[in-house]
This record gives structure tokens, C-alpha cells and sequence, in this order.
């Protein structure tokens, strides 16, 4: 029923507080947030079958902060299968590295 993200600065220990985040479609931007200061956009939205993406804007991110990054942005693609059930797409996030899985 809705689809949520929550970042973290692994190499911080805290939340990526201000990161811009898009939600996409079909190529189409569906909506454009950014993350509070727990590191999380609570409602993208309520995903409808298919394959979706998020864009991470991490340079910028990172760039704010003064600090290099090896990734300017981090691109996670997942596939809907239950529009009705959530979905979460927590991001661990440091300047060379990342990962993610789907959450609760």
C-alpha cells in the first residue's frame, strides 16, 4: 500500500538527513523528496505493479558535506509484485560503497 526509504552514512553512523530522492516509472519521474532528518521519506506513494526505480542523488549529497564520493548517484531498481503490501528500500550508504535490500 505505500513504499518507503530510509538512508544511512555508514561511515558517519548517522541518517543521510537532506538527501534528494526521485521515484520513476516507465522512465516517468513519479515523485521527488527528500529524506528527513532520520534519514527517511516515509511515503513515496503507493506503488502500483510493475518495475520501479529510485535515484539517490549522493554526489550532491556528499558534495554538501565536503566530502568525495566514488558514486554520484545510486540507482536501486525493484520490482512490485503486491501493490498492496508496503515496501521499504533501505540504503547504507558510505563515499565508496553501498547497499541495500528490501525491508519492513
Amino acid at each position: 500500500m505505500s513504499l518507503s526509504t530510509h538512508v544511512l552514512d555508514a561511515v558517519m553512523g548517522a541518517p543521510a538527513a537532506g538527501l534528494a530522492v526521485a521515484l520513476e516509472r516507465d522512465g516517468e519521474v513519479l515523485v521527488r523528496a527528500r529524506t528527513d532528518d532520520d534519514g527517511r521519506v516515509r511515503d513515496l506513494g503507493a506503488p502500483v505493479a510493475g518495475r520501479h526505480r529510485l535515484t539517490f542523488d549522493t554526489g550532491a549529497w556528499f558534495a554538501a558535506a565536503g566530502r568525495a564520493t566514488f558514486y554520484p548517484e545510486v540507482v536501486v531498481t525493484f520490482e512490485v509484485t503486491d501493490p498492496e503490501a508496503h515496501h521499504h528500500v533501505p540504503l547504507l550508504l558510505s563515499p565508496f560503497a553501498y547497499s541495500t535490500y528490501r525491508g519492513s
